[in-house]
Formats: structure tokens, C-alpha cells, sequence
């Protein structure tokens, strides 16, 4: 689906120049950057083959969200599976299905990458996300867990 139009929106694979609005979007999510962080990030996810950042954009060009999606082997699946790492659309762009195309391209390059299974995850406080995860096909399978690897200081 990269590189489609729908609904005014255009999907295409994310690119350095997209970091200044990367980190707008991401600070939306509760994830506050500069630009340049995101530049790093972004160049960094774009390097690695394992997954694919894709943008939405608007008829004037501008990124109205972005969905970053990454697959791996897993021992317990015939398959790699995909996961849904980050996805947030701009909040003045709500209720448009850009959320929707999103999804349906995270998933098509997950398929293209021999992947059966599309995950994510999202914080317990997104209720609104929950909502909207599940109208699109997704059901709750699990609870994840996680812990800092960090040493903590005394």
C-alpha cells in the first residue's frame, strides 16, 4: 500500500527530512523529542531490514501520522510476526481513517515480509486507542510486562 492515495491521504515510506514532524507526532504520543533525536531514531529504524517506518501525508505534504512496524522469528510461530512498534496520527487529523490506511499498510509490508501474525501493544490509559484497535480486527491475547535495564542509582 505504500505509496497509495486514499481518502486524500498518501502513504509512502518515511524519510530523514520527515524527523522535524516525526517529533511533533511523537510528542503528541507523550514522547517529547527534537528534531534532531528523531532524526537519529529514524535513521536508525530506516537502516535496519526487519521493519519499515511508512508516513501519512496530507494533499499539501505534510506527515499527519506515521506507523513504525517491525517482524522478527519467534521460536513458538512458523512465521515471523509483526509488531505495530508506533503508530499515532496528528490529533487535528482525528476521525479521517488515517489511522485505518495506517494499519492496512503496516499489515500489507508485514505480509510482504512473510509475516502471519500483526501485533501491538498500547499504554492501559489509551482507552480511545483500545476502542479503535479493536473495531479494526484486533482482540486483546495478552498482557505484557516489562522492567527497566537500567542500573538504578543509589
Amino acid at each position: 500500500m505504500a505509496g497509495e492515495t486514499r481518502y486524500g491521504i498518501d502513504i509512502r515510506r518515511a524519510v530523514p527530512a520527515d524527523a522535524a514532524d516525526s517529533a511533533r507526532l511523537l510528542g503528541e504520543l507523550g514522547y517529547p523529542m527534537t528534531a534532531r533525536e528523531a532524526a537519529e531514531r529514524l535513521e536508525r529504524s530506516l537502516r535496519q531490514a526487519d521493519g519499515t517506518v511508512l508516513v501519512a501525508t496530507d494533499w499539501d505534504g505534510s506527515v499527519i501520522g506515521l506507523v513504525a512496524v517491525q517482524w522478527c522469528a519467534m521460536l513458538q510461530q512458523p512465521h515471523p510476526v509483526a509488531r505495530i512498534q508506533t503508530m499515532v496520527v496528528d490529533a487535528a487529523q482525528a476521525r479521517r481513517g488515517i489511522g485505518r490506511v495506517l494499519v492496512k499498510a503496516a499489515a500489507q509490508a508485514a505480509r510482504t515480509a512473510g509475516c502471519d501474525v500483526l501485533e501491538l501493544t498500547t499504554g492501559l490509559q489509551r482507552e480511545a486507542a483500545h476502542a479503535f484497535y479493536r473495531a479494526i480486527g484486533f482482540s486483546e491475547t495478552a498482557k505484557r510486562f516489562s522492567r527497566s535495564l537500567r542500573k538504578r542509582n543509589p
